[in-house]
């Protein structure tokens, strides 16, 4: 799964990050969770165009209208970014947004100006940490670098770029809008402009060798990113790749590129602390982090998700997809299309299901802390886990093993209610 889901780096990094300023809440009632104090607040900001929509791409995301990046409603849109966000205020009153993390689609179709706009926007309604990490994806088909200039002076201090590959007949098969060249050019305006970058990648790519995949690992290294994100290329559902498959790679060839791509990373002393995430260390990702520790988040924008708790309840929230009717739901003040509460059987399995892509895992206590449900409502499960040699054991810490992380899905389906 990648991050905004999370978007695909989301699915943000800093070093140590800013301390977490909680908020205390009233006692729930009986039989339902119960939180000492409230998670840290992420924010999420969804832009949905792309140039082209990419023929493996499941997330929310629409071709610009006319073909044309300058066809995008960027006015409108940060205009509606606004007003749903001061709808959703009375949800996180109060809370302090420890990240920000713009994802898409391509959030760099928008101009520096309308990301100036939109930070001020959020910072001016919401209190912000000091220091906080303030993502943006960029795609290297939209690259220019007075823009990724120009977002720096916005106010977006790490940029998370979509190159994917760094071979031209590879990116061609993805249908990427871009090729090697201008990755190669992105990837060195981020790295002087910003310094704090993450870089997006996939492998098992059409006729992919472990060879080609090293490839594109030491051109990623040249750079010396503090964050690199490699994703295995999944065929899904509702894609153009589900319709039309290409010749992926086996499976046998796939466990050899991606034991080979973890195998050099590591040799680089990049540290593989979630699932499809490796970073310098000091450079993990805190808003992904925020994700994956199962903190709150407030998503703005069309097909936006959130989580958010609040006394005695987790809800999720979806906004409406469609970028069109999403603009005309704000301008009626109903920017949600679902807002349903997490039943209290769910929260165990949604904990596990983002707490055990972490390679050090979780103190147990986080597990009552943001479930707001007793330790001991899933302790057979992980004796069983244990038992298997999924987890490890003891008391204080949930950690899947090796073993575990192998054979991630069968590990959290066993927390399934």
């Amino acid at each position: 799964m990648r991050a905004e889901s999370f978007g695909s780096d989301r699915p943000p990094a800093g070093d140590a990050g800013t301390a977490h300023v909680p908020v205390a809440v009233p006692i729930a009632a009986p039989g339902r969770p119960h939180f000492r104090a409230l998670p840290p607040l992420s924010l999420y900001v969804h832009v949905p165009w792309c140039l082209k929509k990419c023929p493996y791409c499941d997330f929310n995301s629409h071709a610009v209208p006319g073909d044309s990046a300058d066809s995008v409603p960027e006015q409108a849109y940060v205009d509606a970014l606004v007003a749903d966000l001061e709808t959703a205020l009375p949800a996180v009153w109060g809370r302090r947004v420890e990240t920000i993390f713009i994802g898409g689609g391509t959030p760099s179709l928008f101009s520096p100006a309308a990301i100036d706009r939109l930070l001020a926007a959020v910072r001016a309604r919401l209190p912000v940490a000091p220091g906080a990490e303030v993502t943006l994806e960029a795609n290297p088909g939209t690259f220019e670098r007075a823009r990724f200039a120009g977002y720096y002076a916005a106010g977006v201090n790490r940029l998370s770029l979509g190159v994917q590959s760094f071979d031209d007949a590879s990116l061609v098969a993805l249908g990427r809008v871009h090729g090697a060249a201008e990755a190669l050019r992105a990837a060195e305006a981020a790295m002087m402009i910003f310094g704090n970058v993450n870089l997006d990648l996939m492998f098992a790519l059409p006729g992919q060798t472990v060879a080609a995949a090293l490839d594109d690992v030491r051109a990623a290294l040249a750079f010396a990113p503090p964050h690199l994100s490699f994703y295995h290329l999944t065929i899904e559902p509702n894609t153009l790749f589900h319709h039309r498959p290409p010749a992926l790679p086996d499976d046998d060839t796939a466990a050899d590129i991606e034991e080979a791509i973890v195998g050099a990373l590591s040799d680089a002393d990049y540290l593989h602390y979630e699932t499809s995430a490796h970073a310098r260390r000091g450079h993990v990702c805190q808003h992904n982090l925020n994700y994956w520790r199962f903190g709150d988040y407030l998503g703005i924008g069309a097909g936006a998700h959130s989580k958010l708790s609040f006394p005695g309840e987790v809800r999720r929230q979806l906004r409406w997809k469609q970028p069109r009717r999403y603009l005309e739901q704000v301008a009626a003040g109903v920017p949600l299309q679902e807002d349903v509460a997490v039943e209290r059987a769910t929260l165990a399995f949604e904990f596990m299901l983002n707490a055990l892509r972490l390679a050090d895992g979780v103190p147990a206590a986080l597990f009552a802390e943001r479930t707001g449900l007793p330790l001991a409502s899933v302790a057979r499960t992980i004796g069983a886990a244990a038992e298997r040699g999924l987890m490890e054991p003891g008391p204080t810490l949930l950690k899947p093993t090796a073993l575990g992380r192998r054979f991630l899905n069968d590990l959290q389906q066993m927390f399934l209610p």
